[in-house]
């Protein structure tokens, strides 16, 4: 488990530093945008932002799908676990873990599919 923390916390300050220079640099964009007197083109960084909200019509949606099939996973999990209890051993089993992520990503995939059939 030691070896798992040691990872979420480099992913975690991966991700924080991405996003702090994202801000840094779109501030740096616009305002080398507006001295140019370009305002017009200011808008382009908000597009960014607009394009992930149309493409998101409905969160509730996509997380219920997500949180359905993680339960589901759950289960299975539980259900396996039962089943054989000498076959999982919690400090060292990987399993679950690949059982659930498998179950949370079929969840998105759903998402995607109906969505993809809705705008056809």
């Amino acid at each position: 488990m030691e070896h798992l923390s040691e990872i979420v916390v480099t992913g975690l300050v991966f991700f924080g530093i991405y996003h702090i220079l994202m801000i840094i640099s779109d501030y740096f964009l616009k305002r080398k945008l507006i001295k140019a007197g370009q305002y017009d083109k200011v808008g382009i960084l908000e597009a960014r932002s607009t394009v992930s909200e149309e493409s998101n019509k409905y969160p509730s949606l996509k997380w219920g799908l997500v949180a359905l099939m993680t339960g589901i996973g759950l289960i299975v999990i539980e259900l396996m676990r039962a089943s054989n209890p000498y076959l999982w051993n919690i400090e060292n089993a990987a399993m679950p873990f690949g059982i659930l992520l498998v179950f949370i990503s079929a969840g998105f995939l759903l998402y995607f599919f109906f969505m993809n059939r809705k705008k056809n």
